[in-house]
């Protein structure tokens, strides 16, 4: 069934709280739905839409907002303690966290506590504490907007990046319509617990279950993530820079004898944290206007009275950005997608 809304607040659907709208708002049940929609015709431009935790609105949307309805959660097969799971595009991605934790598999529960739905963690191939989603994905169901059919990527086809997919390509963007995941997991004891705290923070015993991991994760994130219900934000809102030996030597220098935190990444090149760097610029709790840099983890923007305006939160993302470049010589990039208003 398809549910259409003209000039339609969006308000409540991006977690920045940016007050909003778009020309026209359509939830879609099944692929089905997606086919009608597609004889009928869509009105351009057209923006597929999670739960709008990653977005960042720059004023009303002059096109088509779609919205997954697909929810569901199943088990498509099992080998031993290997589960595939299918999961809707439409399902809010920590309820299945949840699932996955109650029925005791592994593989997803370090991600638990991230905003935003399945179909859109494809997309973006979130990651948190050493996992990302992509480390999981057998294949990705799609519909194809424009040869109005279904069709499955794999993994690889999806060529997975650090906060990125093909679903983020210029050609493809707005393409496809994540209809649905599927999800290699295990029921074999497999925590990921050397990054992030999670060790020291997991009350001391022999063994873990996925839910005493998640627990654990959910903990760490309410300790220094802002909750999107109260404080209006997108999350994390810059890439962490994945940076050449010379370029991190440029940052020793500027750091001054102070140790720089930092991890090994593929091709010899050093991922450092951009929360540390705009920590030591001094951009941390900082307050400009409506919009603020969240006061327990820096590399959050926040919608600081909910009354900000786009124009606030990119002023401060810009003013981040020069600082972070004068002293480091090195330019973050946003991991926050920004929606044009034409």
């Amino acid at each position: 069934m398809l549910r259409r809304t003209d000039n339609y607040d969006l308000t409540g659907r991006n977690t920045f709280g940016m007050k909003v709208r778009c020309s026209r708002f359509i939830e879609y049940d099944s692929a089905q739905d997606l086919m009608d929609l597609c004889s009928d015709g869509i009105p351009a431009p057209v923006l597929h839409m999670g739960g709008g935790s990653n977005l960042l609105f720059k004023g009303d949307y002059p096109g088509t907002i779609l919205h997954s309805n697909i929810r569901y959660c199943r088990t498509a097969a099992s080998n031993g303690d290997n589960v595939l799971v299918e999961v809707g595009g439409g399902v809010i991605f920590d309820d299945f966290c949840a699932w996955a934790a109650d029925k005791g598999i592994w593989g997803i529960e370090n991600l638990s506590g991230i905003p935003g739905e399945v179909g859109a963690s494809a997309v973006q191939n979130i990651g948190a504490y050493g996992v990302e989603v992509a480390d999981v994905i057998s294949q990705v169901m799609c519909f194809d907007l424009v040869k109005q059919d279904k069709v499955i990527f794999s993994c690889a086809e999806c060529r997975y990046g650090y906060r990125d997919s093909m679903f983020k390509d210029p050609q493809v963007k707005g393409r496809y319509a994540v209809l649905s995941v599927l999800f290699h997991l295990t029921r074999e004891y497999s925590p990921k617990l050397s990054y992030g705290g999670i060790m020291a923070a997991l009350p001391q015993k022999e063994s873990y279950t996925p839910g005493d991991v998640r627990a654990t994760v959910l903990k760490i994130r309410a300790a220094k993530l802002p909750d999107p219900s109260v404080t209006g934000s997108a999350g994390s809102f810059f890439k962490n820079p994945i940076v050449s030996m010379d370029e991190y030597s440029r940052i020793e220098m500027a750091a001054q004898g102070e140790p720089v935190p930092h991890f090994s990444a593929p091709g010899g090149m050093v991922k450092v944290p951009a929360a540390w760097m705009i920590e030591k610029c001094g951009f941390k709790g900082l307050v400009a206007g409506n919009a603020a840099v969240y006061d327990k983890q820096p590399l959050v923007i926040v919608n600081h009275t909910g009354n900000a305006s786009p124009e606030e939160i990119i002023a401060l993302e810009e003013r981040i950005i020069a600082g972070v470049e004068e002293r480091f010589g090195i330019t973050l990039h946003p991991e926050v997608e920004h929606i044009e208003s034409k």
